[in-house]
């Protein structure tokens, strides 16, 4: 019987998944502002409401790291991010392990993982390395390549957006994008929260759209999850 209940609800998220994604080229993600963090310096879970393109929320990601490895680790933290549809049922978990965080060390760089329904592998997101511009991999659930995400040569956001193309294979098309948007001096001044947008084509895998998420949060903790360390 409760083998059966667990099939039921995987189902149920994978539909729900499927329902969500399937009408959707656009998805905005905007990081809470912590107070406590703001006060105090110390490094609390980030939160993040993610809205369709006509500023409606369709899920809530949350972080789920303890107090010593956000503050010892910084924005190279591992970290599991549970993201919660309206009802709050996690539909969706990302797993980001500790890695190197420097391009001197090309054998072990940054990932994460993704699952939809927790514990259903989708996908993954693997860092490429370049001695100068940041590069990422799409894969599927069975580690094939799908897409390339290509940073940009100049990773400061000030007064304008940054932009990380998505490319096929070969870059010769660009598919969508990935950008941190400017936010305006006081709040990226004084805080790490920030605000990106994703674009896809309608059409796109469901798998893939959710894997863009994991790939927008990994973006964010690598460049811009930095509030703790500005000088």
């Amino acid at each position: 019987m409760l083998l059966i209940q667990e099939q039921i609800y995987r189902l149920d998220i994978s539909l729900y998944i499927l329902q969500q994604h399937s009408k959707i080229d656009q998805i905005l993600i905007h990081q809470q502002i912590e107070l406590l963090e703001v006060l105090t310096g110390f490094e609390t879970n980030n939160r993040y409401e993610i809205k369709n393109s006509f500023g409606q929320r369709i899920y809530f990601a949350a972080e789920d790291t303890d107090f010593c490895t956000r503050n010892c680790c910084g924005a190279s933290r591992p970290f599991t991010m549970r993201i919660l549809d309206n009802m709050g049922q996690e539909v969706i978990t990302l797993e980001r392990p500790l890695k190197c965080d420097s391009c001197c060390f090309p054998c072990c760089l940054q990932e994460i993982a993704i699952y939809a329904p927790p514990g259903v592998p989708i996908g993954y997101v693997i860092q490429i390395w370049h001695p100068c511009v940041p590069r990422f991999t799409i894969q599927n659930e069975r580690r094939e390549d799908v897409l390339k995400i290509i940073a940009p040569c100049l990773l400061c956001s000030c007064c304008a957006d940054v932009d990380f193309e998505i490319k096929s294979l070969d870059e010769e098309n660009v598919v969508g994008k990935i950008s941190k948007q400017w936010t305006g001096f006081m709040r990226e001044a004084f805080t790490d929260a920030d605000n990106f947008g994703i674009q896809f084509p309608l059409d796109l895998d469901v798998k893939m759209k959710a894997v863009m998420l994991g790939a927008c949060f990994l973006i964010d903790f690598m460049f811009f999850e930095r509030g703790g360390d500005r000088e």
